[in-house]
């Protein structure tokens, strides 16, 4: 038996559009800066460890690009679960406390985020869209009333 119901299946992009126009951009300028760095240098003479080094870095910087742009959040009856590279995901029945926290004046780029505590981990679901910071913020109240 779980505490907390939502009332209805809420889903939303898990990072906001301010996030999404910030990772486009430093994407964007990483990129700019590898081909000038590719045209400046004699990429082929180096060895075999600085070409994997150099492939594993834009490999990951594509894949985390990615998934900042498409990565979502679904709160319904059975948990919370956001997608992801990996996906996290947990029942309602683990969860044993959640608070939100947020970056002071910074919530137009990060908005508040809900951790949330299972046993003895934590877990960091973030919220890009009202309707899943609202949907938060009632997870959050409903646990700080339980403890009282």
């Amino acid at each position: 038996m779980s505490f907390y119901r939502p009332e209805r299946v809420v889903t939303g992009p898990a990072y906001g559009m301010g996030f999404k126009a910030l990772a486009t951009l430093v994407t964007t300028a990483l990129v700019v800066y590898a081909a000038s760095i590719a045209w400046r240098f004699p990429l082929p003479q180096f060895g075999i460890g600085v070409k994997l080094l150099l492939l594993g870095a834009g490999l990951m910087l594509c894949v985390s690009y990615y998934w900042f742009l498409r990565a979502t959040i679904t709160i319904d009856a059975g948990g919370i679960r956001q997608t992801w590279l990996y996906d996290k995901h947990v029942d309602w029945s683990d969860v044993r406390g959640a608070k939100m926290i947020g970056i002071p004046y910074l919530s137009w780029l990060f908005p508040p985020r809900l951790v949330v505590r299972t046993g003895s981990a934590f877990a960091t679901f973030n919220g890009g869209s009202q309707e899943v910071l609202v949907e938060f913020a009632k997870i959050s109240l409903a646990f700080q009333m339980k403890k009282r």
